[in-house]
C-alpha cells in the first residue's frame, strides 16, 4: 500500500526554544513557525465532519474531538523524538508511543463543566509521558497555562505525590466549596497560575504531562464547534515506555 499523503511539512529552520518554568524548573518546549504551510492541516479538519463530544471520564477537555491522520503524527514526531529524548533526559531502551492523537476544538459552555473541569488538571503521573499541541487557528484564543497547588506547593503530579494531592485537594473543597461554576482562568487561594504559554498560530507547544495546567478559556472567543472559527488544535499524546 502506498503511504499515506503528507499534510504537514515541518519548517527545518524553525528553532525550538526549551524554557523552565516554575520552581521546579521543569522544561517545556515551544517552536514557533513549526509548519511550512498550514493549508493542508487545517483543510483535513475542515473535512472532518464527525467532530464527536469528549465522553465525561475518558478525559478532562471541554469540547469536540476527530481523530488526527497518522501521517501528521509521523511527520510531528519524527523530527521531535530526539529533542525529546534529550530534554527530559529519557531511558535510552524507551521507545517513543503515541498514545492519542486528535482535532480539538472547545465546545463546552460553562454551566454544564463538571468539577474537575472548573480545576487545573494533569494528564497522568507517568515521567516521560509528554503533549505536544499545535496551534492551527489565527486567535485570539486562550492561552495554556501550568499552576501551583498552593496547599501542597505541587506544580508536577507525580506517582510519590498523587495521594498527598488528592487529599489535599479534596480537603480543600470540602472546607471552602466547589470552584464556581465557570472556566479556570486565573488564580486564587488554591491553585496559583505561575506560567503560560499564549496561543499562537502555527505555534506547536510540548510539556509533561503530569504538569497541572488549563487553558485560559475566553468565552465569548474560544467556545465554538466550528473548525474554521474555533480554538482548533492538533493535539498529540506520546510516552516512551
Amino acid at each position: 500500500m502506498p503511504a499515506p499523503e503528507s499534510i504537514i511539512h515541518v519548517n527545518p529552520d524553525a528553532t525550538p526554544i526549551i524554557k523552565h518554568i516554575g520552581e521546579e524548573q521543569t522544561p517545556i518546549i515551544i517552536i514557533d513557525d513549526f509548519a511550512l504551510d498550514l493549508a493542508g492541516v487545517k483543510s483535513n479538519a475542515l473535512e472532518s465532519s464527525d467532530f464527536t463530544k469528549v465522553v465525561q471520564g475518558q478525559s478532562m477537555y471541554p469540547g469536540v474531538r476527530v481523530k488526527l491522520p497518522k501521517a501528521y503524527v509521523v511527520d510531528v514526531l519524527t523530527p521531535l523524538q530526539s529533542l525529546l529524548r534529550q530534554t527530559y533526559k529519557v531511558t535510552p531502551s524507551y521507545r517513543m508511543k503515541p498514545c492519542l492523537y486528535v482535532y480539538s476544538l472547545i465546545s463546552t459552555q460553562p454551566h454544564e463543566l463538571s468539577l474537575l473541569q472548573r480545576m487545573p488538571h494533569f494528564d497522568t503521573v507517568r515521567p516521560f509521558y509528554f503533549a505536544a499541541l499545535h496551534y492551527l487557528n489565527d486567535g485570539p484564543y486562550g492561552a495554556t497555562a501550568f499552576f501551583r497547588h498552593k496547599p501542597t506547593g505541587f506544580e508536577r503530579i507525580t506517582a510519590e505525590r498523587e495521594q498527598d494531592y488528592y487529599q489535599s485537594a479534596k480537603q480543600f473543597v470540602r472546607d471552602n466549596g466547589e470552584p464556581p461554576q465557570e472556566y479556570f482562568v486565573k488564580s486564587n487561594e488554591h491553585f496559583e497560575c505561575y506560567d503560560k504559554v499564549e496561543y499562537k498560530k502555527n505555534r506547536l507547544v510540548l510539556y509533561p504531562g503530569n504538569l497541572l495546567h488549563s487553558i485560559l478559556i475566553n468565552p465569548n472567543t474560544d467556545i465554538d464547534p466550528n473548525p474554521r472559527t474555533g480554538r482548533l488544535t492538533a493535539n498529540i499524546f506520546l510516552e516512551f515506555c
